[in-house]
């Protein structure tokens, strides 16, 4: 096994498992640990709140699997999963995260612009990393989301504008997080993937 697909009840799951099999990479949709802990990396989807989504996870018994196996091997988090790998989440109320990247996650302020962001957006690369090695300032990429990371710079391998500037891929060592749907994203969202596959070995 080779990924291992995080299913909590809260993710686009088969769309991002649909993007693994495009890309041959062999995966498996579990919400077992000892399953996570046989695969060699790992992706935690997600959409939905904030709230409802640690709730899931606290509910599923995955909290301390993930947070274990995301110090051991590549881990990727996508949309309100990225969301879910920093401290803490302000949507409806407070809720702590998983804290594996520093920082919090508030709601996005665009005056005169549509919450939720939804659409694609183009991505600027400014701190470099595994995930954006054949990525290009100006690559576009997929997103609907009403809140945004709020991370120190060092985490932040690449943002998007809208209103202000939202974090769009974060790392911190094996942990990656992209706030857009890399499995909806075309070519680029397929390099991404395909890049984080390659980390999985």
């Amino acid at each position: 096994m080779k990924i291992a697909v995080i299913d909590y009840g809260a993710g686009n799951l088969f769309s991002v498992k649909n993007a693994l099999d495009y890309l041959g990479m062999e995966s498996v949709v579990t919400r077992d640990p000892a399953c996570m802990e046989q695969a060699n990396g790992l992706i935690l989807p997600g959409v939905g709140a904030f709230p409802d989504a640690m709730d899931k996870l606290t509910r599923a018994g995955l909290v301390d699997p993930i947070r274990d196996l995301a110090q051991k091997k590549p881990f990727l988090g996508i949309c309100l999963g990225m969301q879910l790998l920093f401290d803490e989440g302000f949507e409806f109320e407070p809720c702590k995260g998983l804290g594996l990247i520093p920082g919090k996650v508030i709601r996005i302020k665009a005056p005169g612009l549509a919450i939720p962001h939804m659409g694609y957006n183009d991505l600027t690369i400014s701190n470099p990393c595994a995930l954006t090695s054949r990525l290009t300032t100006g690559d576009y990429v997929y997103f609907v989301h009403s809140y945004r990371a709020e991370t120190a710079p060092e985490y932040i391998s690449a943002y998007t504008l809208y209103g202000e500037k939202i974090p769009a891929l974060v790392c911190r060592k094996n942990i990656y997080g992209a706030q857009f749907h890399p499995e909806k994203s075309g070519d680029t969202g397929l390099k991404i993937l395909s890049d984080f596959g390659g980390l999985c070995k």
